[in-house]
């Protein structure tokens, strides 16, 4: 498990991963390198093809164990990582099951449909500019995370996304910054996981999308859920909800939680056979 954009491992991941252990199940939240207790320099900055690879280390790690089953890994992710779930399920042949709540899909798409067109030119102009004064100094600049656009650039604007993750840094993750490196808007605008959808075959796979969401938009979801090619597949459409609710009601996220663990009990705790009632 791990999160999405600036997420730490304490943000209402151990919500989930509850779940997950109240069904029998193990739970390994990691936080990406450069981000809470991990190490890492540039801090804030999100490469989003490290993180996939530091989803392969942790299924490396959990396939070390001696306690664990490394036939029986599955993977989870929200927001950002939800793409980088469909990737994995895509690339690495030990994911058994995977779960993707709300992902983003095309980096570029969505920072041009949440920013609008005019702002949408705003920012790629900073990116530009960040690029060149990266080359000339070696500093990585920064972009606040979220907030209204009448406050300037953030990478997700929407004041919603400020007042939920700020209350959440209060509450349960004090590790959290509220900022990234602008190079990691430049990476997400360079990050499409959908032509990675067609490739899982063998990977049963869950898909939760929110009815209302327009910060990762729902369309562009449901195209790549259709794009997977696994007959063993599932569309979970949560209703009345938007992205931001799955954080800040409770409710809602136990109704996205409760299918992720239904999902990953039916394709990774091995079925009761008579050879196993005999102990054979």
């Amino acid at each position: 498990m791990a999160g999405g954009w600036c997420y730490v491992k304490e943000l209402r991941q151990p919500d989930y991963a509850k779940e997950f252990v109240a069904n029998g199940l193990a739970a390994l939240i990691i936080d990406y390198r450069n981000f809470g207790a991990s190490d890492g320099e540039p801090r804030q900055h999100l490469d989003p093809w490290r993180q996939i690879e530091d989803y392969r280390s942790a299924i490396s790690y959990a396939a070390s164990r001696p306690d664990l089953d490394e036939e029986r890994i599955g993977v989870w992710g929200i927001s950002y990582s939800g793409g980088h779930v469909v990737i994995l399920s895509a690339v690495d042949h030990r994911v058994k099951a995977a779960v993707s709540n709300v992902p983003v899909i095309d980096g570029w798409q969505n920072m041009w449909r949440v920013h609008g067109s005019e702002r949408f030119r705003v920012l790629k102009q900073a990116v530009d500019e960040d690029r060149q004064k990266r080359i000339q100094t070696g500093e990585f600049g920064p972009i606040a995370m979220s907030g209204p656009p009448s406050e300037g650039l953030a990478a997700w604007p929407f004041e919603e996304v400020r007042t939920v993750f700020e209350e959440l840094q209060r509450t349960e993750a004090p590790a959290h910054e509220h900022w990234s490196t602008m190079a990691s808007v430049d990476l997400l605008m360079q990050y499409n996981a959908l032509p990675y959808a067609s490739r899982i075959v063998d990977t049963p796979f869950m898909m939760i999308t929110a009815s209302g969401d327009d910060i990762t938009p729902e369309d562009w979801e449901v195209e790549a859920f259709h794009a997977i090619r696994c007959p063993t597949k599932r569309l979970v459409r949560l209703p009345e909800t938007t992205h931001m609710r799955l954080y800040s009601d409770l409710n809602r996220l136990e109704m996205a939680a409760k299918a992720a663990a239904s999902w990953f009990v039916d394709h990774l705790v091995a079925p009761i056979t008579m050879e196993t009632l005999l102990g054979r």
